[in-house]
């Protein structure tokens, strides 16, 4: 059964312009009120993208989206979706132009089954248990899903916005996905095996 977020109609020129692209990452959007909800971009081309998400914007209304891989894009919702809404992307024709470069390269990855950049082995470590801290002090207990050199998957309660500076353990880095039971944090350097092995016990291949 296909999923309502796919089904809108893109406009005449968004038909000839523009190709959709199936994708699956994340985001968060900002409605006219000001409130901040996360998302999961189901299909989106250089002038269109269907969210997948639980509060739904309105006809018409502004919405100013921050979505991973994409950065931040403003356009207008044309559509309410079973699970969600379709919009207008509303840019430059420049803008437009590297939006289709960045699809491009998005598609491309997904059709390889390339995760989101992980250019190192994940692995679980024996010691999952961890402590995020953010920029203003906070900390708090997380579970270490798996880690590589260059990044890890934490379950966590809380969700800092993606792009936020964190600190995991004594490793430097950013959020840069959220999932449903945690986030997902790139280290700030790529680290040493035996840098990951002190402070996680991660076995050795």
């Amino acid at each position: 059964m296909r999923s309502a977020a796919v089904d809108y109609a893109p406009s005449q020129a968004e038909r000839r312009n523009f190709q959709r692209v199936r994708v699956k990452i994340y985001g968060r959007f900002m409605l006219e009120d000001r409130t901040e909800h996360p998302c999961q971009v189901v299909d989106m081309s250089p002038g269109n993208v269907a969210f997948r998400t639980d509060r739904i914007g309105m006809p018409g209304e502004k919405v100013i989206a921050y979505i991973d891989h994409i950065g931040r894009i403003e356009g207008v919702v044309t559509r309410t979706l079973q699970d969600g809404f379709a919009m207008t992307v509303i840019a430059s024709d420049r803008k437009k132009d590297k939006l289709a470069a960045q699809l491009t390269w998005l598609a491309n990855k997904h059709e390889l089954d390339l995760p989101e950049d992980r250019r190192h082995e994940r692995v679980a470590p024996r010691n999952p248990t961890s402590v995020l801290q953010l920029t203003d002090g906070r900390q708090y207990q997380c579970r270490i899903i798996d880690l590589s050199l260059s990044g890890a998957a934490v379950e966590i309660d809380v969700k800092p916005a993606i792009g936020i500076q964190v600190m995991l353990g004594t490793m430097r880095g950013q959020v840069v996905r959220h999932f449903e039971d945690g986030v997902a944090i790139e280290f700030a350097v790529i680290q040493r095996p035996e840098t990951l092995d002190s402070e996680f016990n991660t076995p050795r291949t």
